[in-house]
């Protein structure tokens, strides 16, 4: 009788770990396809980009004054997101092209959506934002356009457009890099202050750094990146957001 209770035990547990594997396969399955039709979507809306900045954002990059090519420019850009539980944001937390993975963190829950008001829940993280919420690559784009005295990001690629939902940023970046070469400039040198309390990310900024030495055409010695908490102040240091600083200069060709 023992021995028939094993036996039973032990289908029945691998009848759960069955279920369970399946389950897996399913759920990884499915947000892959998801993933890859919202890249397949941003592809297309990218790829009709040059045709719509011919008209709307092309009258914003191209203003009626003259941008004058002095020898030196300076901007800086600033970007703030949500974070949230992953399952609220929808996409996980990109920050310089690169995903951030994680184990779950201590999240304060400021609503009581998860558990009591103010309470802690803890949960992998994701970023709220309408394209893939990139906070550096954003503050790159605004530095830039800041430089040369252009309109910021959210003028540029408005958060209302839905070409833009879920795409990845450094569609932003490309456009950027083309417009700053087409007005005769390359990066200075560009200085990157990344804010965010949880997760570490120190592991991940070497990979940081290749993506923008690439994208923007320049040198590893061009590109810096920082990265520092917030001292566990505020919406940053409650895990409710990430926020980025970048401070870039602009040199004649």
């Amino acid at each position: 009788q023992m021995f028939a209770r094993n036996l039973l035990l032990v289908a029945a547990l691998q009848t759960s770990y069955l279920i369970t594997h399946a389950f897996t396969v399913a759920n990884n399955r499915f947000h892959a396809q998801a993933q890859a039709q919202v890249q397949a979507h941003c592809a297309r809306s990218t790829s009709s980009l040059a045709a719509s900045t011919a008209s709307t954002t092309d009258d914003l990059l191209k203003p009626s004054y003259e941008i004058e090519p002095i020898p030196l420019r300076i901007g800086h850009g600033f970007d703030i997101h949500r974070m949230a539980p992953l399952e609220e944001a929808g996409q996980p937390v990109v920050i310089g092209g690169v995903t951030i993975d994680h184990k779950p963190q201590k999240w304060t829950d400021a609503e009581g959506k998860y558990v009591e008001k103010g309470g802690v829940y803890e949960t992998e993280l994701g970023v709220v934002a309408h394209s893939d919420g990139d906070v550096i690559y954003h503050s790159i784009v605004d530095a830039i356009f800041g430089a040369l005295t252009l309109p910021d990001i959210g003028q540029v690629f408005q958060d209302t457009d839905p070409r833009w939902r879920g795409c990845d940023s450094s569609k932003f970046m490309e456009h950027a890099w083309g417009v700053m070469d087409g007005y005769g400039y390359e990066i200075g040198n560009l200085d990157v202050t990344l804010i965010l309390e949880r997760p570490k990310v120190a592991k991940f900024k070497p990979a940081m750094k290749e993506n923008i030495v690439g994208l923007l055409r320049t040198t590893p010695g061009r590109v810096n990146i920082k990265a520092r908490t917030h001292e566990r102040v505020d919406s940053v240091g409650e895990l409710r957001s990430l926020s980025c600083h970048v401070v870039i200069t602009l040199q004649k060709k």
